[in-house]
């Protein structure tokens, strides 16, 4: 989320909790794409980490990108921390670290989303190359240490911060040194909800082994493919993960309610102030537990739509749902992330066949996958395969969505082109993570310097 919601209307009870999910349904002409994708600034010079203040820091950064763009400055505690596009079509915010992130406007095609992410890219190396600013590509932060990692002055990040380690080992590791891309997709229904849900639950372990990107950390290999995946096996189990509830055949809105009220809080916007929760739950919030505590004490709408950005579970439902798998990489991912998913799930016939291709696979199984593609990739087990496997059928799937769907760019061709990059780590046999560890014992020498040069922006 860009900017944190303030919205004062006071919650009368669960029914309005649950309509507000409901009102993300949309008609299928309705849907859009909203892509999401982060990177890690560093100086040319040294491959250091860039810091929020200074004549070339990230402030600097934000500064040049508002004077380009003539977007809207996003202030906490008096200093820019963000940009919005006035009419809310897209927003850049910073990462705890300062990974620099674009989420980028409802969109109707692939194609829109890629020159999206080239109008961006394009527009950041304008400002950014006279600071002598780069960005890198990749799932996690391969170079400097958690010491060494620049902190943003974001009013919420100061309160994950101090809990963070209170509630897993690897928390401050995901906020400061990872990266990821994201798509937001929409459903029409509760039963639509719950069936693109499922199947992208299903199939998300399967998204981290095709984007495993973070090989590397605190300048030498990890043992992972995906050493973000690795991160989020012990980040904040109340509040991330696979979902078992919404695996029942009668999941809904509801549901997801009931689970959220029951995750301890972040924080609460009360006159401008960010004021930390994490002592409560949202349920206890809800039945006075801070009505003594903070000015106006009783929960609004508002504290319910920030409340649902700061769970994190592998897929996440708000007014859309969000794909939260996969490492964060180069320009092509950036594209390939968001048709992988609408190829599947925005075309009737494969929505289908993805539902009937994962219709028996259990939590429990899917679990285990999700516990191996961190450091096995798409050599991971499931069942009597590996996920090469299933990626082989399940990318033909999307594929073949792609086309179904028809939406051509101005030379007649399709989004199908688009999964290309993917299509190449199954034909391969080797991850971009695995292609990186080869190069670094090979013609890099023993040394993670050069990911700087090819993996960058």
């Amino acid at each position: 989320m860009a900017r944190d919601t303030t919205d004062f209307r006071p919650i009368e009870g669960m029914d309005e909790l649950v309509d507000y999910l409901a009102a993300g349904n949309k008609p299928r002409d309705k849907w859009r794409i909203g892509t999401e994708h982060e990177k890690f600034p560093f100086y040319v010079d040294g491959n250091a980490p860039v810091p929020y203040g200074g004549d070339r820091g990230i402030r600097a950064l934000l500064e040049g990108m508002q004077k380009t763009l003539g977007w809207d400055p996003i202030i906490d505690a008096g200093r820019i921390i963000g940009l919005v596009e006035p009419t809310g079509q897209g927003a850049i915010s910073l990462e705890p670290g300062g990974q620099f992130e674009l989420s980028g406007a409802p969109l109707e095609t692939i194609h829109q989303t890629c020159r999206e992410g080239n109008a961006h890219l394009a527009q950041l190396r304008e400002i950014a190359e006279p600071l002598g600013i780069r960005f890198l590509g990749l799932g996690g932060s391969p170079k400097w240490t958690l010491a060494e990692t620049p902190r943003m002055p974001k009013s919420r990040y100061d309160i994950m911060t101090a809990y963070m380690p209170k509630v897993g080992t690897k928390g401050l590791d995901m906020m400061y040194r990872t990266c990821t891309i994201q798509v937001n997709l929409d459903f029409e229904s509760e039963a639509d909800m719950r069936r693109k849900m499922q199947v992208s639950l299903k199939l998300q372990p399967l998204s981290t082994a095709l984007f495993a990107n973070s090989p590397f950390t605190n300048g030498r290999p990890n043992g992972m493919q995906s050493w973000r995946g690795d991160i989020w096996r012990d980040t904040d189990n109340q509040r991330s993960g696979l979902l078992e509830f919404c695996f029942s055949p009668e999941f809904g809105f509801a549901d997801y309610v009931e689970w959220a009220l029951d995750v301890p809080m972040y924080f609460v916007i009360r006159d401008e102030q960010y004021r930390d929760m994490t002592h409560i739950t949202f349920r206890q919030f809800m039945n006075g537990a801070a009505r003594n505590e903070i000015p106006q004490g009783m929960p609004t709408m508002g504290d319910w739509a920030n409340h649902l950005s700061t769970l994190f579970p592998d897929v996440r439902l708000k007014r859309f749902l969000e794909m939260r798998g996969a490492d964060g990489g180069p320009w092509r991912r950036i594209c390939a992330l968001p048709a992988f998913w609408v190829g599947l799930l925005y075309d009737p016939a494969t929505l289908d066949a993805a539902e009937e291709l994962t219709r028996n696979w259990t939590y429990a199984e899917v679990l285990a996958m999700r516990d191996a593609v961190p450091e096995e990739g798409i050599a991971a087990p499931f069942r009597n395969a590996t996920l090469r496997e299933i990626g082989r059928e399940v990318l033909a799937l999307s594929r073949q969505g792609l086309v179904n769907r028809g939406r051509k760019n101005r030379e007649g061709v399709d989004e199908s082109g688009f999964i290309n990059t993917l299509d190449e780590v199954i034909a391969r046999g080797t991850t971009s993570a695995e292609e990186m560890l080869n190069a670094y014992n090979t013609r890099w020498g023993g040394s993670i310097e050069p990911a700087f040069l090819e993996y960058a922006y």
